[in-house]
């Protein structure tokens, strides 16, 4: 079997090709500068004297060369060198925390894929940071409020002197403030090992519209103290999956379209087979509530959004980025749709398989990764 050469070491080929012919380049170049000196020293009678002795004329020559080679290489050296300096700078400066840095390209020589590929891996890393700031500053602002409000009715029952239902009303919000804590503390946590996996275990194959129904009974003390109306249009379907993780997707989900939608709304849930593609599962949770704005809905799934002030009533931001990651692990997708003061619409599309199709998978994934071994 032949091996084929990767990328990275024909360019460390080519890149030490360019460093013999410097060399070589240097040494041509001394040798016919010596040459050309010794004939004009030659042509104004210069040499008669140097001649006389045997072995002096090799080793001027040699010394000659020498002299003239450091500094060919001294000036070559400096050109040629520069991107490499200004790639060691840049590292210096990536190494202190300064992301803003970038290399200048030079058109299509080999040192250009490294100024390339160092300006990708600065700007993820500046990226990553952004994120983990980002993340740092909202995780605080999370924490620190119900905590805040712990803090303070707590403080406000030891002093005492408080009516019988304020004390209840304070204990109420006391427990409430600390379910919110707990809540954030489990999504973050499921959250952090969600993008971890690569892949679902425990899968197995079960009915979709009953896992449906049973979340739809979970949540009923939910819609059913807003008065609203659930309507759940389901097909007889069952799913190869995790039945687990998929739950929290609904739970998720369904829970959103009950906090925001008003009192006496209607929240409908379908299940049916995409009609644009027959290999696919789809879900559907519509709502009449209050809805979002475009530019809401391009931030809904990620991590601590809660868009505006109207849709921040006691949540974390956490679950629709919990949804969005356990879709992905499906390999499915999830869409939104939305109109302010109208309503919104939510569509999860699952790719339907089963022992026999995951198998074919991991074994194709098997043959490819022999295959990429074997080229390497």
């Amino acid at each position: 079997m032949h091996k084929r050469i990767s990328d990275e070491e024909k360019r460390l080929r080519s890149i030490n090709a360019y460093v013999v012919l410097f060399v070589f380049f240097i040494m041509v170049s001394a040798g016919i500068i010596c040459v050309m000196i010794y004939n004009i020293l030659s042509a104004f009678g210069l040499m008669k004297h140097i001649e006389v002795v045997p072995m002096l004329m090799p080793l001027i020559m040699l010394c000659s060369c020498v002299i003239i080679g450091s500094i060919l290489s001294a000036m070559l050296s400096g050109i040629l060198l520069r991107p490499l300096n200004d790639l060691k700078e840049g590292l210096l400066r990536v190494s202190k925390g300064d992301f803003s840095v970038r290399l200048e390209e030079n058109g299509n020589s080999e040192l250009s894929h490294i100024q390339e590929n160092f300006n990708i891996m600065v700007k993820e890393l500046g990226n990553t940071e952004l994120f983990i700031n980002d993340f740092i500053n909202d995780f605080s602002h999370e924490f620190k409020t119900p905590m805040v409000s712990v803090y303070g009715f707590a403080k406000q029952l030891k002093k005492g002197g408080l009516a019988k239902e304020q004390e209840d009303e304070y204990i109420d919000i006391i427990i409430n403030e600390s379910q919110r804590l707990i809540n954030m503390s489990s999504n973050i946590l499921m959250l952090n090992k969600l993008e971890n996996q690569e892949i679902i275990t425990d899968k197995k194959e079960f009915s979709l519209d009953e896992e449906l129904r049973r979340c739809v009974l979970q949540l009923q003390s939910q819609w059913g103290a807003k008065n609203q109306e659930v309507i759940p249009e389901l097909c007889e379907l069952n799913y190869y999956g995790n039945s687990e993780m998929l739950k929290q997707v609904w739970l998720n989900v369904i829970g959103n379209a009950i906090k925001y939608t008003q009192d006496g709304g209607t929240i409908e849930i379908r299940l049916d087979i995409n009609p644009k593609n027959s290999n696919e599962i789809r879900v559907r949770v519509t709502d009449n509530g209050i809805g979002m704005d475009k530019a809401t809905t391009e931030r809904i799934f990620e991590k601590f959004y809660q868009g505006d002030s109207s849709h921040a009533t006691g949540g974390n931001g956490l679950g629709l980025a919990m949804v969005k990651r356990i879709v992905e692990l499906c390999g499915g997708r999830i869409r939104v749709k939305s109109e302010l003061n109208k309503g919104t619409q939510f569509t999860v599309y699952l790719p339907i398989e089963n022992k026999e199709t995951e198998k074919e998978d991991k074994k194709k994934k098997s043959l490819n990764t022999v295959n990429t071994a074997g080229l390497k």
